[in-house]
């Protein structure tokens, strides 16, 4: 049976390692069928700003595209 993950966002994309595990947490729900919302709030939101560039890290906002094709839904 399908359930539905909620999760909250709240910290920037780069501070921490929290907007890496939202991001595996979501694909892994996502591979295995279930649906995913994210709910970004505060510094949340800058894991979505364009042309960020962070030394040695993914860019958020690429990982988030690739899971918004997958079914991902953002609210802002």
């Amino acid at each position: 049976m399908a359930k539905t993950f909620t999760i909250f966002l709240t910290t920037p994309p780069y501070s921490s390692e929290n907007t890496l595990t939202a991001v595996r947490i979501a694909d892994s729900a996502l591979r295995k069928g279930h649906s995913v919302n994210l709910i970004a709030s505060g510094d949340g939101v800058y894991c979505f700003l364009k042309k960020q560039k962070a030394k040695g890290l993914p860019h958020a906002g690429d990982l988030f595209s690739e899971l918004i094709e997958k079914g991902l839904k953002v609210y802002l």
